[in-house]
Order: structure tokens, then C-alpha cells, then sequence
């Protein structure tokens, strides 16, 4: 299967262990399709994983119907960026991206991560060069 990759041409194979690299706090990076199927997915180590193969696809399928709802409300709200959620053991977030085949971006933190300042000062900028 051919790579695919950003307009700038860096892979989606490359884009998760960039995000990875970022920051010891980031614990998981994954991008699905439109349909809610992971493509890619980098794991900063094995027992990372908190969810079943079949948990995450499932969590993957969630995230990328409640992103794709949420631009039922882009006319008045604007476009959505990214949604985050707290769960006891982790924090989550989903990122939108601007790619009609890949939209969806999930990046997992531990739960003592600064989230925020990570996603507005590291995630978002990196996303922007790699659709540029």
C-alpha cells in the first residue's frame, strides 16, 4: 500500500511518530478515514495500549462520527479544531484536519500532560506545516 501523506509530501506513517516525539506525555497518535477505519497509528510503547483492537476501532468509528456532526453547526460556530476528552486514565483528543480522505487526527496524553499547551503550541503548528 502506497504511503500517503500531507500536501507537503511527510507520510501519515512519519506524521504519528513526529507527534510521538513531541513530548514524552503523548502516548498514542492515530489518523482515520472519513469512514471511522484507522489508517495509521504509532504507540509510544506497548502497554500504552488501554483498549481491545476491536475498543479502538470502535472508539476510532465515535470519534469520527461526533467530528463529522460537528460541522452540522460550522456556519454559525466555525470550523471545528479539535475536541478534547478527560477519562480517568487519559486524556484524549481528536483534531480535525484539513483532508477530505484522512480527516481525523487522535492523539492520546497521559493524564498529568499540560494537553492544552501541547496541542495550540505543538500539535496544531506541526498540522499546519504538514497539510502546507
Amino acid at each position: 500500500m502506497a504511503k500517503k501523506s500531507g500536501r507537503n509530501g511527510a507520510s501519515l506513517d512519519g506524521l504519528c511518530v513526529q507527534i510521538l516525539k513531541m513530548d514524552r506525555s503523548i502516548r498514542f497518535a492515530g489518523i482515520a478515514n472519513k469512514m471511522g477505519k484507522t489508517i495509521k497509528t504509532a504507540y509510544r510503547k506497548k502497554s500504552d495500549h488501554l483498549l481491545t483492537e476491536d475498543e479502538s476501532d470502535l472508539s476510532t468509528i465515535e470519534s469520527v462520527l461526533r467530528m463529522t456532526t460537528r460541522g452540522d453547526l460550522q456556519s454559525k460556530l466555525g470550523k471545528p479544531i479539535y475536541s478534547f476528552t478527560l477519562y480517568e486514565k487519559v486524556k484524549r483528543t481528536t483534531i480535525l484536519l484539513d483532508n477530505d480522505e484522512y480527516p481525523v487526527l487522535m492523539v492520546s496524553f497521559n493524564i498529568e500532560a499540560d494537553h492544552d499547551s501541547l496541542i495550540k503550541n505543538k500539535l496544531l503548528p506541526l498540522l499546519k506545516r504538514w497539510i502546507e
